[in-house]
């Protein structure tokens, strides 16, 4: 009986360890994947833009720099070729021959240092002047209707118009073309500056009341950043517009700048001289349009478009 109460139920034998198995080894490829960090957190992959089938495509590497490499290439060639006469446009080694000489004689680091204090003066009143009256203006009705109108009027007005009358206020020292080149500068950086302001989402305004901004508080946090991306544009314009009016005014009865230089130069018949200047002025057009361009790109980082 016993016997077959065993054979029906059989006797629990105490479990044993089981040996372990080919498959609980540890995998080469599973030892090779790097460890998470020790505080547990993964690194969250960067995400990739998609590309757009209807967009630019993406960026040109030194494509800033394509443009004038190639104008650059045509030249030469021409040059070589014997396609452009040397009298009345030289080659860029001659070109590059000159301005060794002026570099050694010390002339163009002398013309170069005048000329840069004259734009950056321009330039800094110019811009201090546009954007205050953007602010007031883009935020006071009765600053609007004060401004704006003979803003508007100046703008349609060239500066170099008004040269004559600036030197019977000022001269024809170096106050006259200081304020010649903040004229042509400070009318872009209102004109684009107010545009921001005014294209600002009334939603941001409501939210700021909302939450009881103060007036300066306003002023900071939702008016600045808003007319930001209209201030950089404009000021691209102002840059390019600070070189156009010093060209000009360094060829009214000035005595040292780049202009100067190039107007002696036209008196003498020394075209390579001239093409000296016009380069110069060239580069620095770029560079400065370049050096707006990067802080735009660093500041207005957060916007997506069609560009980026």
């Amino acid at each position: 009986m016993s016997a077959a109460v065993s054979d029906h139920h059989p006797a629990h034998s105490s479990p044993t360890p089981s040996s372990p198995t080919p498959s609980s080894a540890p995998s080469p490829s599973a030892s090779s994947t790097p460890a998470p960090p020790k505080d547990g957190r993964t690194e969250p992959a960067a995400p990739r833009r998609p590309r757009t089938r209807l967009g630019p495509g993406r960026p040109v590497p030194y494509g800033w720099a394509l443009g004038p490499l190639l104008l650059l290439a045509l030249w030469a060639g021409g040059s070589a070729a014997g396609l452009l006469d040397p009298r009345s446009l030289p080659s860029p080694w001659t070109v590059a021959a000159t301005t060794g000489d002026l570099l050694a004689d010390g002339r163009l680091q002398s013309h170069l240092a005048t000329s840069a204090r004259r734009a950056l003066l321009g330039l800094l009143f110019g811009v201090a002047g546009g954007l205050l009256l953007a602010l007031v203006a883009g935020l006071s009705r009765i600053g609007e209707a004060v401004i704006d109108g003979p803003v508007q009027i100046k703008r349609a007005i060239p500066s170099l118009a008004l040269i004559p009358l600036l030197i019977l206020w000022f001269g024809i020292g170096e106050t006259m073309k200081v304020v010649t080149i903040a004229l042509g500068v400070f009318v872009p950086v209102y004109i684009h500056t107010h545009n921001g302001l005014r294209a600002i989402d009334h939603r941001y305004v409501e939210l700021a009341e909302t939450v009881r901004l103060g007036r300066l508080a306003f002023v900071r946090h939702v008016v600045l950043p808003g007319a930001l991306p209209g201030f950089l544009l404009g000021m691209r314009f102002a840059v390019t517009a600070a070189w156009l009016a010093l060209v000009v005014v360094e060829q009214v009865n000035a005595t040292s700048g780049i202009g100067y230089m190039m107007e002696l130069a036209r008196t003498y018949g020394q075209t390579d001289v001239i093409l000296v200047g016009l380069v110069l002025y060239g580069l620095l057009g770029l560079l400065s349009d370049a050096l707006v361009r990067l802080v735009e790109r660093g500041t207005l980082s957060w916007r997506r478009t069609l560009g980026d």
